[in-house]
């Protein structure tokens, strides 16, 4: 969808190959496939087992990138990077993968997510003698590293993350050498596959299918997954703890043909559409429409169970990029009309259910419920696919203040007014549950529904409520 998780500026997407000739143009394809996950930057790192190569710069994946800079990625092992910025901010120093070379070794590192303690953690080191190049969170994963007084390199990375707090799906990269981890909670996806005799890893597994890999399973919560010439092996550098999957993974932020803990997008944002339907009851309605493109499937679910018919009332321009990453609320507010038309001969003199994913400021439900209404409908009725998002997310996505959230200390009816929709629903949070179906016992269904609930997985560092890059960039 384009809508309101314009306030949710999340989502990093890390690819990684090892043990294939083309790797460089493997995670070019991984990157077009996870580039709805971030498009202010992207890069790519290489090692032939020697030398490391990288190019990386601001944009889209198809402006990083052309066929004569890919070609000189040479190597049989790589990783990348798409990203939005969120903790550290913008800027070529910050875009991933972040390469580091030293006297004992080079290493590369591409890492999504948001750490809690970060700043507890750099202020340690800079009193230690540490300088840092970037104001990047992952950055400070490699200094952890670096100071870790034990003899083997694997023994000095399970330190140096045990010591993280948060949320991180991370890869890194050396001569001999990827590892694999995820945070204690799980908090953000990240898949292995098989590509012949290649080991591939992704934020998703829509980009297994597009370079022709087999899923062969997620890495676990507080898990190691070291991939070398020796094949593949399995290590702890903690016991998994709550299992927490951010429940916006579903909702919103993954592609609907992606996987995740084998629960499909599609069809969980299908049910989500069937539940809100059910949980609605009866509605007075000629046409039921979704907002592009993450709340199709959703309404297709929900026009399915309440028996009245699925219209494509909403067109999406497909060479404008998504409202919530542009980095400012003005150029999001001004992306709306540039991003969808209604479909005029679809709600003109009809009674339309809206369906969308999320609301999150309210600016872009109140817009293009003006421009249903602007194009002839009858009445919107705004049905939104998860609970009311009146906490901030401290994991990646960038609301790090309940002010930015319309339903913070607003009553639903008061929401419905501000937006002009005519009638508003959202899912309950048991809904959302039953909805995804994660195969876990873990409360919630091993899911994060902090951002609706205010319950989180971990603790949250005092300074961690203040915004994210004024506090690392000091």
């Amino acid at each position: 969808m384009l809508a309101e998780i314009r306030g949710l500026n999340e989502e990093c997407g890390v690819f990684g190959i090892w043990g294939h000739e083309a790797s460089a143009q493997m995670c070019y394809y991984g990157l077009h496939a996870l580039q709805h996950r971030g498009q202010e930057g992207a890069g790519i790192v290489a090692t032939d087992g020697q030398y490391f190569k990288i190019v990386k710069g601001e944009g889209l994946v198809n402006e990083v990138f052309n066929e004569e800079k890919i070609n000189n990625l040479k190597g049989t092992a790589a990783i990348a990077h798409v990203r939005y910025a969120t903790a550290g901010g913008g800027g070529i120093d910050n875009v991933q993968p972040l390469l580091f070379r030293s006297s004992t070794g080079t290493m590369a590192v591409a890492h999504n997510g948001n750490l809690v303690n970060a700043n507890h953690l750099k202020q340690h080191l800079e009193r230690s003698g540490s300088i840092f190049h970037s104001t990047s969170d992952t950055e400070v994963i490699v200094h952890l590293i670096k100071k870790s007084k034990k003899p083997l390199f694997l023994e000095q990375v399970k330190e140096a993350i045990s010591l993280l707090k948060g949320a991180f799906s991370l890869i890194i990269l050396t001569k001999d050498k990827m590892i694999l981890a995820r945070d204690r909670n799980g908090l953000r996806p990240l898949s292995i596959g098989k590509l012949g005799d290649a080991w591939v890893a992704s934020s998703e597994t829509c980009a297994f299918d597009l370079i022709g890999a087999e899923y062969v399973r997620e890495v676990q919560p507080g898990q190691l997954v070291i991939i070398s010439h020796n094949g593949i092996v399995e290590d702890r550098y903690a016991v998994m703890e709550q299992r927490a999957m951010c429940a916006m993974e579903y909702v919103y932020f993954a592609r609907p043909d992606s996987n995740i803990d084998q629960v499909n997008i599609h069809m969980a944002r299908k049910r989500m559409g069937k539940q809100l339907a059910k949980e609605m009851g009866y509605i007075d309605a000629d046409v039921v429409t979704g907002v592009p493109d993450s709340s199709i499937s959703a309404a297709i679910g929900f026009a399915e169970e309440i028996g009245i018919p699925y219209e494509m009332g909403l067109i999406k321009n497909r060479y404008v990029g998504r409202t919530f990453i542009q980095p400012t609320q003005e150029l999001r507010e001004r992306g709306v009309k540039m991003k969808l038309s209604p479909v005029v001969q679809v709600v003109c003199g009809k009674r339309v259910v809206m369906v969308d994913d999320s609301i999150v400021r309210g600016t872009t439900s109140r817009r293009i419920v003006k421009m249903l209404k602007e194009a002839g409908a009858k009445e919107v009725h705004v049905a939104i696919t998860s609970p009311p998002i009146a906490n901030p997310c401290f994991y990646g996505i960038d609301i790090s203040s309940d002010e930015e959230l319309i339903a913070t200390g607003k009553t639903v009816d008061e929401i419905r007014e501000a937006i002009g929709a005519d009638s508003l629903t959202f899912l309950s949070p048991e809904g959302l549950v039953e909805a995804i179906s994660r195969p876990f016992d873990d409360e919630n269904g091993g899911l994060c529904m902090a951002c609706f609930t205010g319950k989180y997985p971990t603790d949250i560092y005092p300074d961690t409520v203040l915004p994210h890059i004024k506090e690392l960039s000091r």
